[in-house]
């Protein structure tokens, strides 16, 4: 298990991105959350299997409107206790 904190840059408000990035969590059985930030990009952090995580972000830039021209990424401490994967507001 990891968690990750992620920033994506690019055409990622306004397009459905936090929604997508819900459903996509709940069908793999990862918890966190995303939020749009003040400067256009979207900050989430997720918790999960490796691959699981990557199989997210996969489907993330498959998204109908979604485009990710840049993904920052850290790993930070897990989160016990989580249970499920929520929007935050801004």
């Amino acid at each position: 298990m990891i968690r990750l904190q992620l920033r994506f840059t690019g055409r990622v408000q306004g397009v459905g991105f936090r929604w997508t990035a819900r459903n996509i969590a709940d069908s793999l059985g990862l918890t966190g959350w995303v939020m749009n930030d003040y400067d256009g990009t979207v900050l989430m952090e997720v918790q999960g299997r490796k691959e699981t995580i990557q199989k997210m972000i996969e489907g993330l830039e498959h998204g109908t409107f979604i485009e990710i021209e840049r993904i920052e990424r850290e790993q930070i401490p897990l989160v016990e206790y989580e249970r499920s994967f929520k929007i935050k507001d801004e």
